[in-house]
């Protein structure tokens, strides 16, 4: 599909040109969607922090848990001075329970935004001093070089927060490939994954009484708004998270609450009632399904930690070494 974008002059200079073909062509679909990624503006990003520490959302504090009372043998599935390459860095909390066991001789915090990632950077290298610290700014999921000063160094990736279910599977595959190029032969590979559970569990961490997830879901529309000279009435839309257990994912939509036509970029976008907007889905997985994608990817699975509910997994995976 060929998507032309027009704007007014005078807000030219403001449109990002891959945000505009990906609202445009999601929300001209048969099945409307909307790619995650475009949550996480600055309020976007302060909400999901919110959404972190509220009581129904099981996934950060139980992986914390995990990296907390199991770190000395997750750092030691790691090559010993090792570059640590965190993929999607953002904040550097869960990064620092493992450079604390001093094992690591380099951390390379990988994101998109750079402004951010300058900051934490900063501030890792103010309260850790001895750690060589290398930024990138890149999109993680597609090849990036490393930076030269960790070329001889063994390495480690991260990939914490059960980002991973982000992907749809195939290409959660092709991310772990992309991974594996990256870091080479002999690699580690820490990857974090939310588990298979109950329906209510999952549908209360979706659907929080605070109504948090309903405002995270509902940015991107302000930033279509805002961004995309949108005329979105957002008070005419829903959150709704559902569990398709089928699939073994959480899906989160945004529903039209009655018949009505939004414009943004010239283009006018119809809704029915009911009709709903896919903006992110979450998958879960049993470790078992984990690894088989894992192996599908190049790696071989290593070990994993899990708390004692069995709420959420720590892999770490290991690429086979160079043949000589």
């Amino acid at each position: 599909m060929n998507v032309h974008v027009s704007a007014p002059a005078d807000k030219r200079h403001s449109i990002d040109p891959a945000f505009a073909r990906d609202a445009v062509r999601g929300l001209s679909a048969e099945h409307k969607s909307l790619p995650p990624k475009y949550f996480y503006d600055e309020r976007g990003s302060d909400l999901f922090e919110k959404i972190t520490r509220l009581p129904e959302y099981y996934p950060t504090r139980t992986e914390l848990s995990i990296l907390q009372e199991r770190g000395d043998e997750i750092v030691a599935a790691m090559p010993k001075d090792a570059a640590f390459v965190e993929f999607g860095a953002g904040s550097t909390a869960k990064a620092r329970l493992l450079l604390a066991h001093r094992r690591i001789a380099a951390y390379v915090p990988v994101d998109i935004s750079g402004a951010f990632l300058t900051r934490q950077a900063e501030a890792l290298k103010n309260d850790l001093p001895h750690l060589a610290v290398h930024p990138v700014i890149a999109d993680f999921t597609h090849p990036f070089m490393l930076p030269r000063e960790v070329a001889s160094l063994p390495k480690a990736g991260f990939f914490p927060g059960s980002t991973i279910g982000n992907f749809e599977p195939e290409d959660a595959c092709a991310f772990l490939t992309i991974a594996r190029h990256i870091l080479g032969p002999g690699a580690t590979f820490i990857v974090g994954v939310d588990l298979e559970k109950d329906d209510r569990t999952l549908q209360a961490a979706y659907n929080d009484e605070a109504g948090i997830t309903s405002r995270f879901n509902k940015n991107v529309l302000f930033r279509i708004n805002c961004e995309l000279d949108g005329d979105f009435d957002i008070s005419r839309f829903s959150h709704r998270a559902i569990y398709n257990r089928a699939a073994h994912r959480i899906e989160m939509h945004l529903v039209s609450l009655a018949p009505q036509t939004v414009h943004l970029l010239g283009h006018d976008i119809a809704f029915r009632a009911g009709e709903s907007i896919h903006t992110e889905s979450s998958y879960k997985y049993s470790v078992a399904h984990f690894q088989e994608l894992a192996r599908c990817a190049g790696w071989m699975p290593d070990k994993v930690w899990t708390d004692a509910r069995r709420m959420f997994s720590v892999h770490a995976l290991r690429a086979k070494p160079a043949h000589h």
